[in-house]
């Protein structure tokens, strides 16, 4: 999650919301990814799909089982959608998301009974650290944005 945290950062860096992924199969990291959809106009450009994206690219597969996709921030439901479809078999996530998580803040899509892939789920780690993280950046934001209007 350490890794997840310093990618989170790059993506603050470069005024993206700071969101990290990295992807690990067999204790190697395969992938990393952070937020960037406002610099890439892409509203698909989360950490997770980045980091997805470059370990399918990197292990020759679109299917990714056996890897394990640790992240800052709950994942919403596109994410989670691509991790299901990804096969992932396990996602382990920083700071719950209460407006968008996907993965039991605001729904469940891996316990939804229905679809064919349930990717395990470990929720809280360094939750804190990753949250102040999220609070710090909005709060710069809202700060800057205050001073431009006094």
């Amino acid at each position: 999650m350490q890794q997840a945290i310093a990618a989170a950062k790059e993506a603050k860096a470069l005024g993206e919301v700071p969101v990290g992924a990295v992807l690990v199969k067999n204790g190697e990291v395969i992938a990393t990814g952070f937020n960037q959809p406002i610099g890439r106009h892409d509203p698909t450009a989360h950490a997770e799909i980045a980091a997805l994206r470059a370990a399918a690219e990197a292990l020759g597969n679109y299917r990714l089982p056996g890897c394990t996709l640790y992240v800052t921030l709950e994942p919403c439901a596109m994410c989670a959608g691509a991790m299901m479809h990804a096969r992932l078999e396990r996602v382990v996530f920083g700071a719950a998301d209460p407006k968008t998580g996907a993965c039991g803040s605001v729904l469940n899509l891996f316990a939804e009974e229905k679809l064919n892939h349930h990717t395990t789920v470990t929720q809280g780690v360094l939750a804190e650290e990753c949250s102040s993280l999220l609070k710090t950046f909005f709060a710069e934001r809202r700060a800057a944005k205050n001073s431009l209007l006094s």
